[in-house]
């Protein structure tokens, strides 16, 4: 049985965020359950844009520090990693403040590469991110977001960071079309990458029109889960969702990947009942999950112009 923590956290101010860590992690083991001594440790946020930095809409400055830190405790080696949907995981990191921080504590950030790795099930073609697999240890950081395309977006989904670049828009291109399809792709993808914790940051969301175009939402809540596929099944409960307008949600339950009902996770810390809303925010309306050809030609083209620009040596 897959265990899941959660544990009331009233702010990001570091000594209550400190200890709001210590103890999601306690029914775990612990962090250094996960992270041995030596160990290079990626921590995977949600770093998706700097343009709407008060809008709660990447993880938190904050729990990445505190993360980094209870991972130095144990002797491991983190270092913070992201392929962003709009522009760079450094220029995402300047926007939203934390990059400033990854000089403060000597936080590595890099950019993530793609190769082609044997994935999971039917999508042996992905590429994903060198930096991801190389890692001893990933721990999974995302925010809990409504999403325009996925209802909402939780750990699973934030994993898809971790397919570099503008091939995120070739997959919309090539399974949009299909939400089954394109929930089994993200769900192969989070298997295949294996994250050994997630950690998900819900002590504010980001409600409505999300992933960035919604507003704050205070939650009050860490979670905590060696599966991310049972994690992101007690939030789904948490926000009242019906998982089966999910699509990650949704393809997990057809592949038999992870719980199946809530029945199957031991939850620990805080009760449902006590955390659970009847008001979360979901888009007023849902957007279309596959890109035309002209949105991801001139995506690939723009990317391409921008790395000519900035790499004028490899000019043949």
């Amino acid at each position: 049985m897959s265990t899941v923590s959660l544990m009331r956290t009233p702010s990001y101010d570091a000594a209550v965020l400190d200890e709001a860590l210590t103890g999601v992690l306690a029914p775990l083991g612990g962090m250094g359950a996960f992270v041995q001594p030596g160990q290079r440790v990626l921590l995977k946020p949600n770093l998706l844009t700097g343009s709407r930095p008060t809008k709660e809409c990447t993880t938190r400055p904050e729990l990445i520090q505190a993360v980094a830190l209870s991972v130095r405790a144990c002797g491991g080696k983190p270092f913070l990693g992201d392929s962003p949907a709009f522009g760079t995981a450094q220029g995402v990191a300047r926007a939203n403040g934390l990059w400033d921080l990854c000089q403060e504590i000597d936080l590595p950030l890099v950019e993530f590469h793609g190769a082609r790795y044997a994935s999971v099930g039917e999508f042996a073609h992905l590429r994903l991110s060198k930096e991801a697999m190389g890692a001893d240890v990933v721990i999974n950081l995302p925010k809990v977001k409504s999403h325009c395309q996925l209802t909402i977006t939780l750990g699973v989904k934030n994993l898809f960071g971790c397919v570099p670049g503008k091939l995120k828009a070739w997959w919309h291109l090539d399974s949009g079309k299909d939400s089954l399809r394109f929930g089994t792709m993200l769900v192969q993808t989070a298997q295949t990458i294996a994250p050994q914790l997630t950690i998900i940051d819900g002590i504010i969301g980001h409600e409505g029109m999300g992933p960035s175009n919604g507003e704050p939402r205070f939650l009050g809540l860490l979670g905590a889960a060696a599966d991310v596929f049972a994690l992101d099944r007690v939030f789904c409960a948490i926000l009242n969702v019906d998982p089966a307008t999910v699509p990650t949600l949704q393809a997990a339950t057809v592949l038999g990947v992870g719980p199946q009902h809530l029945g199957e996770i031991d939850l620990v810390g805080a009760t449902l009942e006590e955390v659970r809303l009847t008001d979360w925010q979901l888009p007023p309306t849902m957007m279309p999950l596959d890109f035309g050809v002209p949105r991801v030609a001139r995506s690939f083209l723009r990317d391409l112009l921008v790395r000519w620009v900035k790499e004028p040596l490899s000019r043949p």
